[in-house]
């Protein structure tokens, strides 16, 4: 893989006019694509489950009972100034309005609250309910718009009207603010990394390539596959995100080579070959893990996992076909100039030597060569063979470290007190996450000032919070012998249940023998009350079909939100297992060890329950949530536990991957260890905090969308990448390491000679360039 990488490098640098002309040509064919195929009003936001019950329920409705098969809205009357809405003047003017929402492009039906007596006891407020044959992802993209105009006639003087209903559920979000905001925080702390905007504007215009690639490649699908709005902003925050990363590692090893007198061809070459192996690597872990969402079987989930994985895919492409083309038009003009803060920084690195193994303190001598994986001052050694400064685990004398460095010698004084810390810590912020509860987003979530969340609030004020998510059941009579009777039967047994508020007349279909029965929880939709009376219904039907011969099946909008997150559930341990395993494996390939991958793997789970543990208390208990936006606390979004776990999960390998390859090179090369790990925040510490920088400003970007589903997947990550890459990347892998000593990098000799050696940092690449014998015997002043 690197001498492919190094031979890929080369010929992007060399053919750099025909690369960009390249990529330039996909993003337009791209946004030709989406022009004639597709488009953002084609996204579709709804869920289904293929294969449960409420799904089921849903696809024979469409024949039996069309009206009630597609989505539907509110229309909330409220009379003000001491009036009633069965007023004369205002019952008329709710009538008309009714009349004409009747007329409203794809409305099938309008059921008046006259008809189905949905007023309040106060007399104050009237529902009506306006239903459509289609599901919400079908609706014409003005078709909303034109109901809220139907009615508008009505909110006058004495009377207010407000649109709601699940058809305005799960509306686009807008994210094109989040994507200024992130790109404008990433280029600030790419500027200060660098200390040069050209340097800094090299991977924010890489990144923009792949994920307009992505992006406009997504959209152009939509016409022939579901995609969601959801989707694809996850798979901009994604992309956006690794692809600024992406970039910096292979910039920032390229820019250290240029520091050190290598031609621009030979670094980018080089560059590509051993930081874009690493690059690789963690985009594929990536892109496997996104891609394992489609085995839970929802598309909803299938189309995000995969819209992502299509991002970070072009990432991992754009960083090693474009970007060393990039580097190519740049040329020199990349190296660092002499004397700046930028130089000495290389130059201190480069030259600062490694930790070694001798005890003699002999001084630097002739023969001096950098070590091969890096080219960083690994083991600067004499033809003696013996090394700069002693066995006590400090860098050479004369040589600042870095505040990277600072902080890991900091933490591995005391490793055992700084894992009680971690640990404590991360658990403390871990434990409200036993208490979460999943469901997903409703109208009760959405802006306090939209329209579909005044109706849900008034509704569940005035006439009870089960009004704003009934549930369906759709009997099937015909093996009772007085199917009128059976349903009238049937809907009184549900009546019987607790937490039922009311049950409505059967509406049957005599030619298919089958009625619906509408049943009002007293709970709201996400609330676990509603969840248990479906549950109940559903473990009566055996007795319901005894005592009526009906059997009975549980359907709405409430139901196959219930089932979504009983599916999600299912499979959230196994989909754990496999994502947990599969990091064991990689990193056991990669580092061969076996204390790496095992630390690895507890300090992600560390991560993953701290970071669940901050979600539900920010949109479940309230903390702090005033903030980020967030107005009002409910479940968290049913997706977001097994989104986070294929996400994060890749970011850490990233991450791991970076740091410690730094490690284990220098313990090769030293057999200190020690000494491995300060040389691994030395080498790799300032990179990880930028990209991790980075990708959290990315992430908290989107804390500005107005999807409270986004809102919570945005602030997941953002929290996740920030606790992993600084609480257990920087923190707890060193004091692991540190406290273990040695015993961190054994492997059996067995097993060692059955593994195959990946070479991810490109080790039989060729030596990189030596730094300056005088570099290595000037002071240095890098922070």
């Amino acid at each position: 893989m690197p001498a492919f990488l190094h031979r890929l490098g080369r010929l992007a640098f060399r053919r750099r006019r025909r690369m960009l002309a390249l990529w330039l040509a996909l993003v337009a064919a791209a946004v030709v694509c989406m022009t004639a195929f597709g488009g953002t009003g084609k996204l579709d936001n709804t869920f289904s489950i293929p294969g449960s019950e409420s799904q089921r329920a849903l696809d024979r409705m469409k024949n039996d009972f069309p009206t009630f098969s597609g989505t539907s809205a509110q229309i909330v009357f409220t009379a003000t100034d001491g009036q009633k809405v069965t007023d004369p003047a205002d019952s008329a003017r709710i009538r008309d309005a009714l009349g004409a929402a009747a007329s409203a492009p794809q409305v099938a039906k309008v059921v008046s609250p006259f008809d189905a007596h949905t007023i309040s006891a106060d007399g104050t407020t009237a529902v009506a309910q306006v239903r459509y044959e289609v599901p919400q992802s079908a609706l014409e993209p003005n078709a909303l718009d034109a109901l809220k105009s139907a009615v508008s006639g009505a909110n006058q003087q004495g009377m207010r009207v407000d649109v709601g209903g699940s058809a305005f559920g799960n509306a686009p979000s807008e994210s094109h603010r989040s994507d200024i905001i992130g790109v404008g925080v990433a280029l600030v702390i790419l500027t200060l990394t660098f200390g040069s905007l050209l340097t800094a504007g090299i991977p924010v215009v890489t990144a923009l390539f792949g994920v307009a690639t992505a992006i406009f490649g997504a959209l152009s699908l939509t016409g022939t596959v579901s995609i969601s709005s959801t989707a694809q902003s996850l798979a901009l925050m994604i992309g956006l995100a690794v692809g600024i990363d992406y970039a910096l590692f292979i910039v920032s090893r390229h820019r250290f080579h240029l520091a050190h007198g290598m031609e621009p061809e030979e670094s980018a070459a080089l560059a590509v070959g051993t930081a874009g192996s690493a690059v690789v690597f963690a985009g594929l872990t990536v892109v496997i893990a996104m891609t394992g969402l489609t085995v839970v079987g929802i598309p909803y989930l299938t189309a995000m996992g995969l819209a992502a994985a299509g991002a970070v895919l072009i990432a991992v492409l754009v960083a090693t076909t474009l970007l060393p083309a990039i580097l190519g038009f740049a040329g020199t003009r990349l190296t660092p100039g002499p004397g700046s803060r930028a130089m000495r920084r290389e130059q201190a690195v480069g030259g600062a030597g490694e930790d070694a193994v001798g005890a003699t303190g002999d001084s630097l001598a002739s023969g001096t060569r950098e070590n091969v994986l890096s080219g960083t001052g690994d083991n600067v050694a004499g033809g003696t063979g013996e090394s700069v400064a002693g066995g006590t685990g400090e860098h050479v004398a004369g040589a600042a470290a870095n505040a990277a460095e600072r902080w890991f010698r900091l933490v591995t004084r005391r490793p055992l007190l700084t894992l009680v810390a971690v640990v404590a810590s991360l658990g403390a912020l871990a434990w409200p996450a036993h208490d979460m509860r999943l469901a997903l987003p409703d109208n009760g979530t959405a802006p306090t000032s939209s329209s579909q969340r005044i109706a849900f609030d008034r509704v569940g004020e005035k006439l009870g919070p089960g009004f704003n998510g009934p549930l369906l059941v759709l009997a099937d009579t015909s093996h009772s012998s007085d199917p009128a009777t059976a349903a009238q039967r049937v809907a009184a047994t549900i009546g019987a249940l607790p937490d039922v508020a009311t049950v409505g007349k059967p509406v049957a279909n005599p030619a298919t023998h089958t009625a619906l029965i509408q049943v009002i929880p007293d709970s709201a939709p996400s609330d676990p009350a509603t969840k248990t009376l479906v549950n109940s219904i559903r473990d009566d039907r055996a007795a319901i079909q005894r005592d009526t011969g009906a059997t009975v099946q549980v359907t709405g909008s409430t139901a196959v939100s219930v089932d979504v997150a009983a599916k999600l559930n299912s499979a959230l341990i196994p989909f754990a297992a496999v994502v947990i395993g599969l990091s064991l494996l990689l990193l056991l390939l990669v580092f061969r060890s076996l204390v790496v991958p095992l630390k690895a793997a507890a300090g992600f789970l560390l991560s993953i329950a701290a970071t669940l543990g901050a979600v539900v208390g920010v949109f479940q208990l309230g903390h702090l949530g005033s903030l980020i936006g967030v107005d009002t606390t409910g479940p968290v979004s049913s997706f977001l536990p097994i989104i986070l776990l294929a996400v994060l999960f890749g970011l850490a390998m990233d991450y791991e991957v970076f740091l410690v390859s730094r490690m284990r090179e220098s313990y090769l090369h030293t057999g200190n260890p020690l000494g491995a790990v300060h040389s691994g925040a030395r080498h790799s510490g300032r990179v990880v905090t930028a990209a991790a920088l980075i990708m959290t400003s990315v992430f908290a970007a989107f804390l500005t969308s107005d999807s409270t589903m986004l809102k919570q997947i945005a602030f997941a990550l953002a929290a996740g990448v920030l606790l992993d890459a600084f609480v257990i990347r920087m923190t707890f892998v060193p004091a692991v390491l540190a406290l273990t000593r040695h015993a961190a990098w054994w492997l059996p000799k067995w097993l060692e000679r059955r593994l195959p050696d990946l070479d991810i940092e490109g080790d039989r690449l060729g030596p990189a360039p030596a730094a300056p014998e005088s570099v290595a015997l000037t002071p240095s002043t890098a922070d």
